[in-house]
């Protein structure tokens, strides 16, 4: 399939990012179209490189599964060269994006003040675990221990089990699809203002972003919400059920669709039952409603229930295991897996871009890089240096 440029073609982003978040953000931006060049360690690279079992070929499942559409080179920042090197390529970049621990750009002599001063066009996104000013702002923030301090955990869980954290490093993604969004914004604003901007993340700021209803609860009535499991504080039904053979999820979030479940499970009298009548109802007498249902939905198995209620237009649906999720015919409709030939890995299976632009999936352009597989051609195509010049930095240390 013939695919048009991206949005983003022709815009160069400069990544000097690694592990989730910033990482996460970059590969949008190359799904849109950007040429994004992964900044790296010589001799180490990315830090989720190593972040395994499992291993495919000598990388790992969890840097494959973040770093397509995008060019390695690897440069030694603290060589003189190589910082020097990464100013010319920033000079050159529409986008920096970076998430160094507050402070580390500066040292390295890499800021923001010095990479505008000759870039006045730049898009400079930083990304942090706790911002760039504040009490908080030397700290480390990895996604874990901000889902911990910033309320998540607490409410995440069963309420007769320890608290637990998201199985996906949610606060690495939101705030990389955050910074996604912040920088297209301000490339937008770039086109009518002439001038770039500075752009500041953290890891804690999303996460106080996203506890939304539970933030609302607190900040507005007071109350500080707990685990559920997966119940909703405020709608009953709607969580799991227990089936005969596995778990479902039932939502009935109105009365109209509580009577078609109520009736759906042979029980019509509930909807006329003064305790059951209202969602206020349902939500004061939760657990004595919940236990009623699925007292019923243990009869039957998973695929029974949502083949009976979905064509009430009850919202039912298995919960799958991720090979199941990935399996789904959904998935291939929506060319959400790609199959690609990796280098070392041959054959393999990839996340896809799950953003459509004119009906069709952007391609997979790149594969996740080798380290520093794509360094002698970025300095050529970026900067124009010779295969020489290239040879003396490389002797020198200065890059991979």
């Amino acid at each position: 399939m013939d695919h048009a440029p991206g949005p983003l073609a022709g815009v160069a982003v400069l990544d000097f990012s690694r592990v989730v978040a910033g990482p996460y953000c970059t590969m949008l931006l190359g799904d849109d179209g950007a040429d994004v060049v992964k900044v790296e360690r010589p001799g180490a690279g990315d830090d989720t490189r190593e972040w395994g079992p499992p291993f495919v070929g000598g990388e790992s499942a969890y840097y494959l599964a973040i770093n397509r559409n995008k060019r390695s080179i690897a440069i030694d920042l603290q060589n003189p060269e190589g910082r020097d090197l990464a100013l010319d390529l920033a000079a050159r970049a529409d986008v920096v994006v970076e998430n160094f621990r507050v402070g580390t750009m500066e040292r390295l002599g890499l800021g923001y003040e010095t990479l505008v001063a000759r870039n006045p066009r730049l898009v400079y996104c930083g990304i942090s675990g706790f911002g760039p000013k504040g009490p908080r702002r030397d700290q480390a923030g990895f996604d874990l221990m901000v889902q911990a301090f910033g309320g998540m955990m607490s409410v995440t869980g069963h309420p007769d089990g320890a608290p637990a954290k998201a199985a996906v490093p949610l606060l690495d993604i939101a705030t990389g699809l955050t910074a996604h969004g912040a920088i297209c914004a301000a490339l937008y604003g770039r086109e009518r203002s002439g001038r770039g901007r500075r752009i500041d993340l953290s890891l804690f700021a999303t996460q106080i972003g996203i506890l939304m209803n539970a933030a609302g609860d607190y900040l507005l009535a007071g109350k500080v919400m707990g685990r559920m499991g997966t119940a909703h504080p405020s709608i009953v039904p709607y969580q799991g059920f227990a089936a005969r053979d596995g778990y479902l999820i039932i939502a009935a979030p109105n009365d109209r669709l509580f009577a078609r479940l109520a009736q759906a499970l042979g029980h019509p009298e509930w909807p006329e039952d003064p305790r059951f009548a209202t969602n206020a109802g349902r939500v004061e007498h939760r657990a004595t409603l919940v236990a009623a249902i699925e007292a019923v939905t243990r009869e039957r198995d998973v695929a029974d229930w949502v083949a009976a209620l979905e064509p009430l237009g009850i919202p039912a649906t298995p919960i799958n295991s991720v090979d199941r999720a990935l399996e789904d015919p959904q998935v291939a409709a929506l060319e959400l897996v790609r199959a690609v030939e990796h280098p070392t890995a041959g054959p393999i299976r990839l996340p896809g871009p799950f953003v459509q632009f004119d009906g069709a999936a952007p391609p997979i352009r790149l594969l996740p890089p080798l380290l520093a597989e794509h360094t002698d051609a970025v300095l050529r195509e970026w900067l124009g240096l010779d295969a020489a010049t290239i040879a003396r930095l490389r002797a020198d240390g200065a890059i991979q």
